[in-house]
């Protein structure tokens, strides 16, 4: 049996990075893939020949000279991704039932705050200042900025600053204040503990450029996973590992679900910390640290609604909507069966350079794995498949699905003449493709008002085993790309990397 330099588990865009850079520096890597798609959140389906992406709906930093260019030039990205560039006046709406304006986010700092200042033109004040923290907050982190630091971030003010609290603080006028706020599904906001620095690092990345996949984020994966096996490195899909081997106080290897092992002479998982630990022997790590992983508590999931258009039906928007029943974004997540969705997220997917209609929609909405919990013994391995779950499934995703298109019609009258056809998703399907246990769609919570608790090292309590991914640092595509540099880091030096990187 062979032994590699790296095993890394789960091939979402954490592990593929780590993998990229390990392959790179001359080490035997094998990353192993429980699912046929390789990509986590980067997978994509297709439905009436329309496709679909999981989770990767825009990426912020990409424009020449910004901070993700640079990193996807060093993972030999940039030149190959196919790319849409969002509306520069006008990338993400936020808009309210009974209030007929859109607010509109512009690109570059300039832009946004002038667009904003026309809706509010006696908060200039207040926008100012938004923005400059904005940049403060952006120009700190070492890593956003490709820095070399040995500060740490944690000994900094911005951890233990409430996001809702600050805007309510440069502002008294509410309507701005959730205009602001706004575009809070993309970090899952939840109003009295998430920390500014979470709102701040992921707002400007998008302020800074905003850009879509064209056939989705899946080409990111593929093209991530044919320079590893071109570097000597393995990529391997039905892969599921179902426990670690130790040999002493350190892992030997991983036992697949089909019995294979995987001889490895360090671990990297990207796979939900809780769920690592679950594989973990009692007695190889102290229980207080099990326990406080265990007990984190993560972010909320989501329904997702894809429809796929009649042709020539509706106008392409190239933009995104935030879209809120009331102008209190921070409370989306307390409804009821009756008064579900208080808000979603619509998506434009892009399969071509030049669109003037649309072909699909793609409409998220937070929901709580406690609504599906009655079928939570079932499990899907196949994406989408149409396999029962269990009696009353569909009929609750039907019923979602059709609250949503009515609050849809809202913005866009008509819009069920519109449909061709439509499929859907619930927590149990993030849980079961994305490997979180209550479907979480970012992982572990960040809290402001205790950020060292919620702070995950790379490194375990297992002397060969790291973390990697949307836990460590951030989550998103800039914040998994920083989290996969901290923990090669741990190999290789933060300053040796960072040169790389600034090189490439």
């Amino acid at each position: 049996m062979p032994q590699f330099d790296y095993v890394i588990i789960g091939s979402g865009l954490g592990g593929l990075l780590c993998a990229y850079i390990l392959t790179k520096e001359g080490n035997s890597v094998c990353v192993l893939e429980k699912n046929r798609q390789i990509g986590g959140n980067l997978q994509i389906f297709v439905r009436d020949k329309a496709i679909f992406d999981t989770g990767i709906h825009y990426i912020g930093g990409l424009d020449e000279g910004q901070n993700l260019n640079q990193y996807f030039r060093y993972f030999g990205l940039m030149d190959k991704l196919k790319l849409k560039k969002l509306d520069e006046e006008c990338f993400d709406v936020v808009s309210f039932d009974n209030d007929e304006t859109e607010y509109q986010y512009a690109m570059g700092y300039d832009r946004f705050s002038e667009k904003l200042m026309e809706y509010f033109p006696s908060e200039k004040e207040a926008i100012r200042l938004y923005c400059a923290k904005l940049r403060e907050i952006s120009n700190f982190s070492p890593l956003y900025n490709l820095r070399y630091s040995a500060q740490s971030f944690f000994n900094t003010e911005y951890l233990t600053v409430n996001a809702k609290q600050y805007i309510e603080s440069i502002t008294s006028n509410t309507l701005l204040q959730n205009v602001l706020a706004g575009t809070n599904p993309l970090y899952a906001g939840v109003g009295d503990k998430t920390p500014l620095y979470v709102h701040g690092l992921i707002i400007n990345s998008y302020i800074e450029s905003a850009y879509k996949c064209i056939g989705g984020g899946a080409q990111i994966a593929a093209i991530l996973a044919k320079s590893i096996k071109e570097m000597g490195g393995e990529v391997r899909n039905y892969s599921e590992v179902t426990k670690f081997c130790f040999k002493g106080d350190e892992i030997e290897s991983v036992e697949l679900s089909n019995g294979e092992r995987v001889e490895g002479k360090r671990f990297i998982s990207n796979i939900h910390p809780s769920n690592t630990l679950d594989m973990v022997e009692p007695g190889k790590i102290r229980k207080a640290y099990s326990t406080r992983i265990h007990n984190l508590e993560n972010t909320t999931s989501v329904f997702i609604l894809n429809i796929v258009l009649k042709p020539r039906s509706l106008k392409y928007r190239n933009c995104n909507i935030y879209h809120y029943k009331s102008p209190h974004v921070w409370d989306t997540l307390n409804y009821t069966d009756e008064s579900w969705p208080r808000g979603y997220a619509l998506f434009f997917p892009v399969s071509k350079e030049d669109e003037e209609y649309a072909e699909s929609l793609t409409i998220m909405a937070y929901m709580k794995y406690e609504d599906v919990e009655a079928w939570k013994s079932t499990y899907h391995t196949i994406p989408n498949h149409r396999t029962s779950r269990g009696e009353g499934y569909e009929e609750f995703k039907i019923r979602k699905a059709e609250q949503l298109i009515d609050e849809l019609e809202k913005i866009m009258p008509g819009l069920r003449s519109k449909i061709k056809s439509y499929n859907t998703s619930s927590p149990l399907t993030y849980r079961d493709y994305i490997g979180t246990k209550d479907g979480s769609m970012y992982g572990v919570m960040k809290d402001y008002s205790d950020p060292i608790k919620t702070f995950i090292p790379t490194r375990t309590k297992v002397p060969n085993l790291f973390f990697t991914g949307q836990n460590i640092s951030l989550h998103g595509v800039l914040g998994v790309t920083i989290s996969s540099i901290t923990t090669c880091s741990e190999f290789f030096g933060l300053e040796y990397l960072i040169n790389k990187i600034k090189s490439a």
